[in-house]
């Protein structure tokens, strides 16, 4: 790989895959309203964007369908579709269901699939209102967890800072599973104690050799955000982390709704020293994904 990567986006035909999320009107999310993304968003569109910015590969991350399955195969499709963009996929799968093999066994059919995503927190607001949290104490999702690992899955974790610490602790229970810690971990409260208070329930990840951290969707929770009002957060990010452990990901077309792609690419230029952008943009993501095979 000589390109970007772009380690976090969804893509989305709305004649192909039902999405309930996606298509409920009227309906603020805790990122803003939905509306101007509650249309079709297909490579093309994806590829003309990032591509201007070099971007050549990408992850496709599951994105709520009302049938996982049916999202997969599609995304499959589009793979088999453009055999010169690399484009490999992280499904939705519970790790806490009784036929978890046979699940896990059917993703592993399509070839595309690396890894799986089952939201621990989105929002405080939402997450009252789902019961995701609630996963972190059923053993089921640690030996899901552990599950997924052994087939050499990876598992994307999204939550919220209030969440890492014990997180992490579940974490531990299945130290062989790769985690790609999605959206820099949240960090929802952009005030200087709100960002003190992530950066300190950070380190409860950061210090766990299997987990990887995604630099994405930072404008979900600050819709005015600059270049100026993330540098804390990337610096926090690359400094626990370091650049081996450190991945780009654009979170469009969700983050669409708060900036175009070339001034989100140009700002995470301008704040990660060029001595870690080729691991940062390319190297980790094609490691942790298999885009080198």
């Amino acid at each position: 790989m000589t390109g970007w990567i772009d380690a976090h986006h969804h893509l989305w035909d709305l004649g192909e895959v039902h999405y309930p999320w996606l298509m409920a009107r009227g309906q603020a999310r805790f990122f803003g309203d939905p509306a101007p993304i509650q249309r079709d968003y297909l490579l093309s569109e994806f590829r003309a964007e990032a591509g201007a910015e070099g971007v050549t590969a990408s992850v496709h991350i599951q994105v709520g369908a009302e049938d996982a399955m049916a999202e997969a195969r599609w995304v499959q499709s589009v793979a088999e579709g453009a055999p010169d963009w690399p484009l490999p996929q992280v499904v939705f799968c519970d790790l806490t269901a009784p036929d978890l093999a046979t699940r896990l066994d059917d993703f592993q059919s399509l070839p595309t699939v690396r890894g799986v995503r089952q939201i621990i927190g989105r929002a405080p607001g939402e997450d009252a209102a789902s019961g995701t949290n609630a996963l972190l104490d059923d053993p089921a999702f640690a030996e899901g967890l552990r599950e997924a690992g052994q087939r050499g899955l990876s598992f994307d974790l999204q939550l919220i800072p209030e969440l890492m610490e014990k997180t992490a602790r579940v974490l531990e229970q299945a130290p062989d599973t790769r985690i790609a810690l999605c959206h820099a971990g949240s960090p929802h409260d952009r005030s200087a104690r709100g960002i003190t208070d992530w950066a300190d329930k950070l380190r409860a990840l950061s210090a766990l050799p299997q987990v990887t951290c995604k630099l994405s969707g930072l404008g979900m929770f600050e819709n005015g955000w600059t270049g100026e009002s993330i540098r804390p957060i990337v610096a926090e990010v690359l400094g626990q982390f370091g650049a081996d452990r450190v991945m780009f990901g654009s979170n469009f077309p969700v983050d669409k709704l708060t900036s175009d792609y070339a001034t989100l690419a140009g700002a995470y230029r301008a704040l990660i020293p060029e001595t870690a952008q080729g691991r940062v943009f390319r190297d980790t993501a094609a490691a942790f994904y298999g885009l080198e095979r």
